[in-house]
């Protein structure tokens, strides 16, 4: 049988081949510099007078105080201490050393190296960067998180008892956006309400935007997406939010029943009745999200289950994990079991309710007679293993979630949008589901017990996963936008100090003990700095 086509990188140009050589030569210039110096000036010794310039030098130093070697070295201590804090205080805030950031994307260019992992005329691997850059951007999408509180029954009641802001603006902007999206089509500017409330959803200012909103329902009574503006940021309590979607409610089947006949009839009615679906959805997801909040679970799971049941395609939503939530609540473990069979499906994306709930369930099989004694003496059963298979996959997609649920770390209020695998995702998870885990007797010891080992099996996380994808490293600087300022972001994986900082750290604490022991001791100090510049 004849062989398969071999597929053969192209060959470099000529002018490729040369550019390459001088690079491979350009290093080996600067490892040559020192020594074409040195010998540059002992052939210029004569005519720059060196030796003459040496006696000049060190008599100048031998006139020298010991007080100006005490303020050389107290000076440098000072600088190097400054240099030090700010190091220090940009790597706290961007995770990088300052330094290290200068020298690589402004000095490294200037001397020609080429950046870590480009090799020239490496048609592969450049293809595989591309792939992995790809999937990286996939995986540090933000995602609205489907459990988001109500802004003015819950976030601005926090405001108002802490006087901190738990939403930042960047996650509010995006709000803003899928307002925009979700709400609002190109047809808005034939009928004042939505008009009105097309500009409503970019105004910035709260009571702008609720202003506006009433002003809408004067135009039109029935204004589906007005009820719903007021209903998320002026109704104070959970009770005041249900009416007002209520009210949504029947504006938007009204709305949706005529945009359905009409859809076929025009791309600008389809467009329209998709914002009216949008609207739909929406409002009754929120409603479920009030009657779960207000202990109707049984109401809010009926209403979810319906939801998915007219619209099927609208899994995007993840109206699942609503749905996932409110049946722990109930203690109906096999109906979360059929969830779980359905959407933890290979093919469809994970997220950390996903996860994380397949390893409580797991662990609810064995977690109440589990003790680490005895497991470790007689070793773990197939149900303990699968437990801790479980534990160890929901630690690998996202390992913040573990210290919130064993309250290493307090938890704020969740934002409203997340990024999966992020700290954001692990905040809104551990914030609705904590109280699922302590429900169950010996679940959060066996979790306890457990989670570290998943490291054992990732010892490189960024660069090569077990189950998923590599850890994405972009979650960092993602979640630091989308939490408040007061909470400390969890970084993973820990990040060691860059050279810099131990760097500096060092040579301030060389250049201050040489400032100490130049103040304690000057005359001693003196002969032997004029001794080694006399032996130089």
């Amino acid at each position: 049988m004849a062989d398969g086509p071999e597929l053969v990188a192209p060959s470099p140009s000529p002018g490729g081949r040369l550019k390459g050589l001088l690079c491979s030569c350009w290093g080996y210039a600067w490892a040559l510099l020192p020594l074409a110096s040195l010998a540059f000036l002992y052939h210029l010794r004569a005519p720059l007078r060196l030796y003459e310039t040496a006696v000049t030098v060190t008599g100048f130093i031998n006139t020298l105080t010991p007080k100006f070697y005490v303020a050389l070295t107290g000076t440098s201590s000072l600088i190097s201490g400054l240099i030090l804090v700010f190091e220090w205080c940009y790597f706290k805030k961007y995770g990088t050393s300052f330094i290290e950031q200068v020298s690589v994307n402004h000095l490294r260019p200037l001397v020609g190296a080429n950046e870590p992992g480009m090799s020239s005329g490496s048609f592969f691997s450049s293809t595989e960067d591309n792939d992995t850059s790809r999937q990286s951007l996939s995986e540090c999408k933000v995602w609205r998180n489907p459990l988001n509180l109500f802004r003015g029954a819950e976030y601005n009641r926090y405001t108002w008892v802490t006087g901190r802001d738990p939403l930042t603006y960047y996650d509010m902007n995006l709000s803003a956006q899928d307002h925009q999206t979700f709400f609002t089509c190109d047809t808005d500017m034939l009928r004042p309400s939505d008009a009105v409330m097309q500009k409503a959803w970019r105004e910035r200012s709260p009571q702008e935007r609720v202003k506006a909103a009433y002003q809408a329902l004067e135009e039109y009574n029935d204004c589906a997406t007005a009820y719903i503006l007021l209903a998320e940021e002026e109704a104070t309590t959970i009770s005041e939010a249900e009416r007002l979607f209520q009210q949504a409610l029947r504006a938007g089947e009204s709305a949706y029943k005529r945009s359905q006949q009409q859809q076929h009839m025009s791309i600008q009615h389809e467009a329209q009745h998709r914002r009216d679906t949008n609207v739909l959805v929406y409002t009754k997801r929120r409603l479920a999200m009030c009657a779960r909040k207000l202990g109707r679970i049984r109401e809010a799971v009926k209403i979810m289950r319906d939801l998915m049941k007219e619209f099927p395609l609208l899994s995007m939503v993840n109206i699942h994990e609503n749905l996932l939530e409110a049946l722990l609540e109930l203690q109906a473990y096999a109906d979360v079991q059929a969830v779980l069979a359905k959407y933890d499906d290979i093919s469809l994306p994970k997220s950390a309710t996903i996860c994380y709930t397949a390893a409580l369930l797991k662990a609810r099989a064995v977690s109440e007679k589990f003790s680490p004694e005895t497991a470790f003496r007689r070793g773990l059963t197939t149900a303990e293993m699968n437990a801790v298979e479980a534990i160890h996959r929901a630690v690998e997609f996202n390992p913040h979630v573990p210290k919130y649920l064993l309250e290493m770390k307090s938890l704020i209020m969740p934002p409203e949008h997340i990024l999966k695998r992020g700290d954001s995702e692990a905040l809104a998870y551990a914030f609705f589901h904590l109280q699922h885990w302590k429900r169950v007797e010996g679940a959060l010891n066996l979790l306890h017990c457990t989670w570290e080992g998943t490291f054992r099996i990732l010892p490189y996380p960024l660069e090569r996963g077990h189950l998923f994808y590599p850890y994405p490293g972009c979650t960092e600087s993602a979640d630091r936008v989308l939490l408040p300022a007061f909470h400390e972001v969890s970084v993973y994986p820990k990040k060691d100090l860059p050279f810099f900082i131990h760097f500096t750290a060092g040579l301030c604490s060389f250049t201050a003990m040489l400032a100490l022991l130049t103040h304690q001791f000057p005359e001693l100090m003196g002969v032997f700095v004029k001794a080694n510049f006399s032996f130089l």
